[in-house]
């Protein structure tokens, strides 16, 4: 066990891939969503979204795809996060208002968690261990 004191020391100076690790997770799972949203908008219409909401489900769909593809990637974190408060915001506050809290399947809790994750990668960006760090040093051969 004297090895577990070590192990937190060295946990405790890569808190930028803890960041960045969440980023990723976060930016996959939005991108997963928007595909599973694209390919089978009638699951948002048995939530109680009417048929004439059909663009409405599209936009948020490919929101989702791009947003979360930015943001898995690490290109324009700050961008793909601002695609999607919106409709997370929207989420929280309008369509989980009537739920209750730690009901199952798609929840408050969920949406809000996500939409808190969403303002702090806008408002701090993707970290150090984003795609576009990894570009930018990268030298041109001569």
């Amino acid at each position: 066990m004297s090895n577990l004191p070590d192990l937190i020391k060295k946990f405790d100076v890569k808190t930028d891939t803890a960041y960045g690790l969440i980023r990723i997770f976060l930016g996959i799972a939005l991108l997963v969503r928007g595909w599973m949203i694209l390919s089978r908008p009638e699951s948002l219409m048995e939530l109680g979204v009417e048929r004439e909401s059909f663009v409405w489900v599209s936009l948020i769909g490919f929101s989702h795809l791009i947003g979360g593809g930015l943001m898995g990637v690490g290109f324009l974190t700050r961008i793909g996060a601002l695609i999607q408060i919106p409709i997370l915001f929207s989420a929280t506050f309008f369509v989980y208002s009537q739920t209750k809290l730690m009901m199952g399947g798609q929840s408050f809790e969920l949406a809000a968690l996500v939409l808190f994750l969403l303002c702090v990668y806008f408002v701090f960006g993707g970290g150090s261990f984003a795609g576009y760090n990894y570009f930018s040093k990268q030298t041109p051969a001569n």
